[in-house]
């Protein structure tokens, strides 16, 4: 382990700062393992359990050197609809399938492919991601009772307003307190573990001035087991995973972008350490997705939040993730029972928390406001998120993306009459220079782009001349459909008696055309490279 570059040159103080390092980060991930849990439709101690196991196995297999994995809020839509529709089990298979999908991913080299998501994608899912989860804590903020829990947005909004009558003074109250403490605490200290003491100081007063008068975790899970589940693996058939594939699929797309994302945050905290290692990020992601939900946890990533908090406390290795773990765990063995006094009111604030913080708010106005093809990317990404499912927004926010793109690309290729140099008219005249022209073609030429070429065949062969000069040196790209356009003009150039030259055509293009067939009908004495 130690041969591993992440752990370079690492000594006794660097342990001793990765200890400090590692328990705040464990102060800090146990109420938010149980919150993100409970918000995704399962038990608190299923989020305790993931932070453990996953936070483990990212530390040791990952390929950052500050990546703190575990449940995040972004996760929550996904995993709560998985619950609402397949069960609790069936969540289980989906993370086990989506670990196998990451480490295929990684051995396929698609940590790359990532990059190419659109911000305004990105920006739109999760802005979306976080309206539902700040809006899921209405129940809990208002102490609503009789509420079911329901797939669609809209129907979980009809949902609590038709149970709002049912709300608790001493829910309202116990929220407020730790809203209260969340934004003043960080005013009168930023060492002092904000969330953490944000859950403490509601339940101490629930517990002091109004027991028994709110729910908890006790009253509504039954508390937390004292001890980390049997190994269990989950029964896979065909049925489910015909049912199963396409969640598991989003879980591990959207755990790919947000560990790299994470890690990413990490290096640009730590410039002057070497970088991440995309491929083995994604590694360590699938196996500890593969083995988490053996013990019982729901699917993990690398946590931004957390991630940063261990880089500001001074992690100089991996060995932070461990600790955390390691922390987690402890508190899971010796304090469990005492969780079961935390009231669901605390935690409803500490959600809303996250879900402002992960809302990229002005990363999202920046982009409305330029009323151009990301705007409607964005949009349509965060409507279709809320009120659809965020598979579909991210499937329909891409191929959006694709096409804006393709309309930007359509007018990028340039065609312009350029003047005849000496050697052109030396070489390629034959009898009269004034038998030559030359047009010069800068840009892509694709299927984008073939388009707007073959509207321009009437324009480069109305004229006189016999010899068409197709100067190529600026060409970026020809694809299938761009080869099929410069063949097309050369069966009509040829019916017009013209002569097509191609010059200065990239070697890389010239192979192109050979293998394609091109290079042959062209002519290899219509290849001009001076």
């Amino acid at each position: 382990m130690f041969k591993d570059q992440r752990y370079l040159n690492y000594n006794a103080a660097g342990f001793r700062q990765d200890l400090i390092a590692g328990i705040t980060v464990g102060i800090v991930a146990i109420p938010l393992g149980m919150a993100f849990a409970i918000a995704s439709g399962v038990k608190p101690e299923y989020g305790l359990y993931t932070t453990i196991i996953a936070g483990l196995l990212v530390a040791l297999l990952g390929g950052s050197r500050f990546q703190i994995a575990g449940p995040t809020g972004a996760f929550i839509p996904i995993l709560l609809a998985i619950v609402l529709q397949y069960g609790y089990e069936d969540l289980l298979i989906a993370g086990f399938l989506a670990g196998i999908i990451l480490v295929v991913m990684s051995f396929l080299g698609v940590s790359s492919l990532i990059h190419f998501v659109p911000r305004s994608v990105t920006i739109g899912f999760t802005a979306g991601i976080a309206v539902i989860i700040f809006t899921g804590q209405f129940q809990n903020f208002f102490g609503l009772t009789g509420v079911e829990k329901k797939e669609f947005f809209h129907e979980s909004m009809t949902e609590i307003a038709r149970q709002f009558h049912t709300v608790n003074t001493f829910s309202i109250l116990t929220a407020v307190i730790g809203l209260a403490v969340i934004f003043i605490l960080p005013k009168i200290s930023k060492k002092i573990p904000v969330l953490l003491v944000a859950l403490l100081i509601p339940t101490i007063c629930s517990i002091l001035f109004f027991p028994g008068k709110i729910e908890t975790i006790g009253t509504a899970y039954g508390g937390i087991p004292q001890h980390l589940p049997a190994f269990h693996f989950p029964q896979i058939t065909l049925s489910k995973l015909v049912n199963l594939w396409q969640p598991a699929l989003i879980i591990a797309a959207l755990g790919a972008i947000e560990s790299l994302l994470s890690a990413v945050v990490a290096d640009g905290m730590k410039s002057n350490l070497p970088k991440h290692d995309s491929k083995k990020e994604l590694f360590g992601q699938g196996i500890a997705n593969i083995v988490t939900p053996l013990f019982g946890g729901i699917p993990a990533t690398g946590a931004i939040a957390r991630t940063a908090t261990n880089i500001g406390s001074g992690a100089v290795s991996p060995i932070s993730g461990v600790i955390q773990s390691l922390f987690v765990l402890a508190f899971l063995l010796l304090f469990a029972p005492y969780a079961s006094y935390i009231p669901l009111a605390a935690m409803a604030p500490i959600l809303m928390y996250v879900a402002w913080n992960m809302s990229s708010r002005k990363a999202f106005v920046q982009i409305a406001s330029l009323r151009s093809g990301d705007s409607i990317v964005l949009l349509t990404t965060f409507l279709l998120t809320i009120f659809v499912n965020l598979t579909i927004a991210v499937e329909v926010g891409i191929l959006l993306a694709a096409l804006s793109f393709l309309r930007k690309m359509s007018g990028s290729l340039d065609i312009k009459q350029s003047k005849l140099s000496d050697v052109e008219k030396y070489k390629l005249s034959e009898d009269d220079e004034e038998d030559l022209i030359k047009f010069k073609l800068s840009g892509p030429l694709f299927f984008g782009t073939a388009k707007y070429f073959e509207d321009r065949y009437p324009e480069l062969l109305k004229l006189d001349q016999k010899t068409i000069i197709l100067d190529m040196k600026n060409v970026t790209a020809i694809d299938a459909t761009g080869e099929a356009a410069l063949s097309a003009l050369l069966d009509e150039a040829r019916q017009r008696n013209k002569r097509l030259i191609f010059k200065k055509v990239p070697p890389e293009k010239v192979n192109l055309f050979k293998r394609s067939g091109l290079y042959e009908k062209i002519g290899k004495d219509n290849f001009f490279m001076l």
